[in-house]
């Protein structure tokens, strides 16, 4: 098994920072060359969707760090399929692209397990 860590952001980006540091954890693994995967469930798809701006109370949106992670060496973003359904969300309306999962079938093939 590769020693493959995968970030879980599982909160909305918007009302508590959680979803934030999530993902700069992502971004931070990716800097220091660490091999990262992230994957979106429950309400922390919402961090995906477009016009993710500022929140009510000044939160920076979380959108223009999800665009830096090519930058980052991150090529695998994950999408929880089960909170898509939930939601009533497809897959094209997100504003980066991700694989759809089970997240059950893959938590499996990582190392270490960070959420959010």
């Amino acid at each position: 098994m590769t020693r493959k860590t995968l970030i879980i952001v599982r909160h909305p980006p918007h009302g508590s920072s959680w979803a934030r540091e999530g993902i700069e954890a992502v971004l931070v693994g990716g800097a220091l060359g660490v091999p990262v995967d992230v994957l979106f469930d429950g309400d922390g798809i919402f961090c995906l969707l477009p016009g993710q701006e500022a929140g009510a109370l000044g939160q920076k949106g979380t959108l223009p760090m999800l665009k830096a992670f090519p930058m980052y060496d991150i090529d695998t973003v994950l999408v929880s399929r089960p909170a898509l359904e939930a939601r009533g969300l497809k897959a094209d309306a997100l504003a980066i692209d991700g694989d759809v999962v089970e997240p059950r079938d893959c938590l499996a093939h990582y190392h270490s397990i960070l959420t959010f």
